[in-house]
Formats: structure tokens, C-alpha cells, sequence
């Protein structure tokens, strides 16, 4: 196993385990099956374990494994704050508390703002006094590190970046989404201010393994080197220096033994100029089918209503790409789960974002269809409750 290291030095490996993705039997957690994935992932040497409080039986059940198998020691937990659902520190005293029965420590490693999206919803925490309620948990012990997790576009997320001194960040970025999210200019940027990368969606949820066009599965069987859709997509980010870790939902021993090997043999500055030719040629292909040929280069931002103009288009272009599930979860994330909503119905059709669009995108067109198809009445249902519910 590789490893690169945390903000103080301590190694990470290089491949994270995201335990949203533990095997599940009857529609519940497959207790047996997940005890053995994580004891292999342990032994080989991965040591950086991710969770959240949002989901389902999830941190409970890596509490339980970690305890019966006595592994608590070898392994650090990323757990999530969600504080969408908070509205005071009485309210996020309790839910951390409640994470910490749950998975059966007294500390949490590593511990992230679950979906911060803007540096405005960060704001409103630190009038509620999170940053001291942090630094008190940091000071006992019972957090080591701060970090927050991220969906929107670039621009947001530098602002967030700025917003606080951060122990690390964790976004979506995969060679598809290297220049929507928070892009390559945002990893970059999170690297020359010291600050770990950790990766999620680094296959785009399947997308760039088995729902690949079959050209470009072609395409990729064609190269030289020999290497399976995931395997190509691991490696691009573990090329680059500004990745610290990258996670990955495997649910199969197969599936694990495939990214261990592949982690162990990954190197950063590895990718050839002929690798990179085939990376494009993917892309092209997987584009054109695209929707929307928004390069995500955020030209457009700021707009006057707040829309997240990139954010929406690469909802709607995976709408269009067969994964309508993903593109709507994708769209919640972007756009509702904010202080104030960022999606595609905030639009007044000013067309200011249209004269600085470089690929001259019928932006207000598109938004149009965004709405029609995205902000379903779940979609405005859910939008209200992120408003308006608080569990503390």
C-alpha cells in the first residue's frame, strides 16, 4: 500500500475505504460479509475509513466491526456533521455524541461538514459558535482533525477553502469532472495551501466503468497498456501530488483486491502524454453525448440570482447520460441543501451569464430544461424540509 500524508505528517493510504457502499443482504447491512472486507482492508494496509451520520445503519454497523474485531487502533474514522439538520451547539453536542455511541469510540479522527456548499452556510454555523464548539473538541481530543465535504462549483469552493483554517477537504473529482465541481484548479489550490485532497466519486458512482459508452470502453482495450476502465481511472488521480486519498465503496473481496493491488502500484507522475491522449478521446466520446458542453470554466459566476450555473449543467448532462438517480441526488446536493438555493428556478433570464459563455451555451434555455426536469415536486419537497426541519 502507498501513502501520502495528512497535514501532520501522519501517512494516509492512499486508498480510502467508503463504507456508504458495505454489502447489504434483505436490504439491510451484511454484517458477516463487511466484518470480512474490513479485516482484509486492515491487513493490507488501508487505514482511512469513511462514513456519515445520514447514512443508514452505516456508522452503527463499522462501530460494531471495529469493536468485535478490535481494530479501532489501526484505522482512522471519518465521520460527518450534518449540519443542515442543527440549529444550535446544544443541537450538535447531541449528534456527536450519538456518533460517537454509535461507532463505539471516544474520538473521531477525522471530522467533516457534511456537504458545506457555500461560504455563507459557514458563516451562519460560526454565528452559532461552531468554530469554538471545534477547537474545544479538538483541544480534549475527541476530533483530531476539521475538514468539510463539498458538491457545487469551483468558485464555492474556494470560497469555503478560504473560509476557515481547514485540516483537509474531501470533493468530487474524477477525470470526467476534472473541470466541474471543484476541478483541478480547486484540488491544486487546496494543495498549495496545505491542505489534503481527499477524493470521492472517483469513478463517477459506475460511470466510468460500466456505464462507459461502448466506444470508449474500445477505445480503452485498444491502448497499449492493458489496464481495466477503473483501473485507468484510479490512476489518474493517484498521478497527481494535490490527491491525498481517494475513496472507494467496495463491496466485493474482488473489488478489493483488484484497488489494493492497484494502490500498491500507483505512483504520482506516471501518466504519459499517449495515457493522457486516451483519458481526452474517452472524454470526447463520453461527451458527446453530453446535453450541455459546459466545461464547467465558471465564466458565467457569479449570477445575479445565485444560480450554480455549472453545478445544474452537469446535473442535467447526467440526467441525459442514463443515471437520472445520480443526476437528481447530484442537483439536491448542488442546489437545495444551501442557506439559499442555488438551483435553476431562481433564473430571471437576464442573460448576463450568456455574453461570458466562451462555448456560447443557450444558458437560459438550458436552465429551463434543468428546472422542468430536475425540480420535480420531491425535488421542492425536499428543498422546503432542508429549510425548514431541524432534528436538534
Amino acid at each position: 500500500m502507498n501513502y501520502r500524508n495528512d497535514k501532520y505528517g501522519n501517512p494516509l493510504s492512499i486508498l480510502g475505504y467508503g463504507c456508504m457502499r458495505f454489502p447489504r443482504k434483505g436490504g439491510r447491512i451484511d454484517m458477516e460479509a463487511s466484518e470480512k472486507l474490513v479485516r482484509r482492508a486492515v491487513e493490507a494496509g488501508i487505514n482511512y475509513y469513511d462514513t456519515a451520520y445520514i447514512y443508514p445503519g452505516n456508522e452503527a454497523a463499522f462501530g460494531e466491526i471495529l469493536e468485535k474485531t478490535g481494530l479501532r487502533d489501526q484505522v482512522y474514522i471519518a465521520t460527518k456533521l450534518p449540519h443542515y439538520l442543527i440549529r444550535s451547539l446544544d443541537g450538535m453536542e447531541k449528534m456527536f455524541a450519538e456518533e460517537l455511541r454509535r461507532l463505539r469510540t471516544d474520538h473521531v479522527d477525522y471530522y467533516l461538514m457534511h456537504m458545506l456548499n457555500d461560504a455563507e452556510t459557514w458563516q451562519r454555523l460560526c454565528d452559532m459558535g461552531v468554530q469554538q464548539w471545534l477547537e474545544a473538541k479538538k483541544q480534549s481530543g475527541a476530533i483530531r482533525q476539521v475538514g468539510f465535504s463539498y458538491h457545487g462549483g469551483t468558485e464555492r469552493f474556494l470560497g469555503v477553502l478560504d473560509a476557515y483554517s481547514w485540516d483537509f477537504c474531501q470533493v468530487q473529482y474524477n477525470y470526467l469532472d476534472e473541470h466541474s465541481q471543484a476541478g483541478r484548479r480547486g484540488v491544486e489550490y487546496a494543495h498549495e495551501k496545505g491542505i489534503p485532497v481527499i477524493i470521492m466519486e472517483p469513478l463517477r458512482g459506475g460511470r466510468l466503468v460500466d456505464l462507459l459508452p461502448e466506444r470508449a470502453k474500445q477505445r480503452f482495450a485498444e491502448h497499449p497498456i492493458k489496464r481495466s476502465p477503473a483501473e485507468w481511472g484510479l490512476r489518474w488521480l493517484w498521478d497527481q501530488e494535490a490527491v491525498t486519498v481517494v475513496l472507494s465503496g467496495m463491496s466485493t473481496m474482488e473489488m478489493l483486491e483488484e484497488n489494493l493491488r492497484v494502490a500498491t502500484e500507483a505512483q504520482a507522475g506516471e501518466i504519459t502524454p499517449e495515457d493522457r491522449q486516451l483519458y481526452a478521446d474517452a472524454v470526447q466520446i463520453i461527451n458527446e453525448s453530453v446535453r450541455v458542453g459546459c466545461t464547467g470554466c465558471g465564466y458565467c459566476q457569479p449570477c445575479p440570482k445565485g444560480v450554480d450555473i455549472p453545478g445544474t449543467f452537469a446535473a442535467l448532462n447526467r440526467w441525459y447520460g442514463e443515471d437520472q438517480r445520480g443526476a437528481f441526488t447530484d442537483y439536491l446536493k448542488c442546489t437545495a441543501f444551501r442557506k439559499n438555493a442555488t438551483g435553476a428556478g431562481n433564473c430571471i433570464g437576464c442573460g448576463k451569464c450568456e455574453t461570458h459563455c466562451p462555448q456560447g451555451i443557450a444558458i437560459r434555455q438550458e436552465l429551463e430544461e434543468a428546472k422542468k426536469v430536475l425540480e420535480t415536486p420531491l425535488y421542492k419537497l425536499i428543498r422546503w424540509g432542508a429549510k425548514k426541519f431541524v432534528k436538534f
